[in-house]
């Protein structure tokens, strides 16, 4: 195995076309850069330039090395930027895009302690139900909570979703407390519109997954609206637990049929796929995955 360092140097000189000027842009001696390109052709057993008094250029095996040397140097300085940025201060601007109801409630006053934490940064926010393009719309991150990420983009899991069947003590009072998912039908339940199955609940329980069909009074597009009017005591809503996590806490919402799980989801945090991830992109994700950990906030009752 040669020393790489040969090949780095072979590949500025080649690149600048002379020795001197190869020896100015690393900083070296030209001394140093030509007995470094003859112990490379001593060790190859070749000649890799052609040498007159004003001109020097490339032999054919020349020709051949220098674009593998390149590839060399440009993985070194790559591998060099990777480094350096880890150890850089987080800086610029970030534009980010975020689900309205997740945003809001939990994104937003995230970001005092994030920007306290790096104050060189300035965060562009969008709170919006249509994410939109990155390329497009200039995002750095966008936000969103999903089963199935765009598989253009890099997702990273940031927080688990858990979907809770609940209504007010109230409701079940009045209407029973649901045993099975079969007792279900029995319910009016409160349908969100955005799903994508209209009039069926999926689960996850003791038995495997299974597809329960509900109907009921009102259907909306939004889970802030859906958690009102289930917090009214209409009827059973299944909803983001980052939605209700505090009106469970509180008991004005209770969870039925615990055993029984949602289909699984999760909020990413989605990004344009790079061989370097800017580190103020890098900064904020790993800001969040922290913020909200494992088991988040409005999940610890849960436990």
């Amino acid at each position: 195995m040669q020393d790489l360092n040969l090949f780095v140097i072979f590949a500025r000189v080649a690149e600048a076309g002379s020795f001197s000027e190869a020896a100015r842009r690393m900083d070296i001696s030209r001394a140093a850069v030509s007995k470094a390109v003859a112990k490379l052709e001593k060790d190859l057993s070749t000649r890799l330039f052609l040498r007159s008094t004003r001109h020097l250029s490339l032999t054919e095996t020349g020709v051949a090395l220098s674009e593998h040397a390149t590839r060399i140097l440009e993985e070194a300085e790559h591998a060099e930027r990777a480094v350096n940025s880890l150890h850089a201060e987080p800086r610029g601007t970030l534009k980010v895009s975020v689900s309205s109801s997740f945003g809001t409630r939990h994104v937003a006053p995230a970001l005092p302690c994030f920007l306290d934490r790096y104050p060189k940064i300035k965060i562009d926010l969008t709170i919006t139900d249509h994410p939109g393009d990155l390329i497009e719309e200039g995002y750095d991150v966008q936000i969103r909570v999903t089963n199935e990420p765009d598989q253009n983009l890099v997702a990273r899991k940031i927080a688990p979703v858990r979907r809770i069947l609940c209504a007010t003590p109230q409701y079940f009072q009045q209407w029973g407390m649901p045993q099975t998912p079969a007792d279900l039908e029995k319910h009016n339940c409160l349908d969100c519109a955005l799903s994508a199955e209209q009039g069926y609940w999926r689960f996850s329980g003791p038995k495997g997954k299974i597809k329960v069909p509900i109907s009921g009074t009102l259907r909306i597009n939004d889970n802030d609206a859906l958690a009102q009017a289930a917090l009214h005591g209409l009827g059973i809503a299944l909803l983001p637990s980052y939605t209700i996590g505090m009106e469970l806490q509180k008991g004005r919402l209770q969870i039925a049929l615990p055993e029984y799980l949602s289909v699984e989801r999760h909020i990413y945090a989605c990004y344009l796929p790079s061989r370097h991830l800017p580190i103020k992109i890098r900064a904020f994700i790993n800001f969040l995955s922290e913020y909200f950990g494992a088991i988040p906030y409005w999940d610890q009752s849960l436990k």
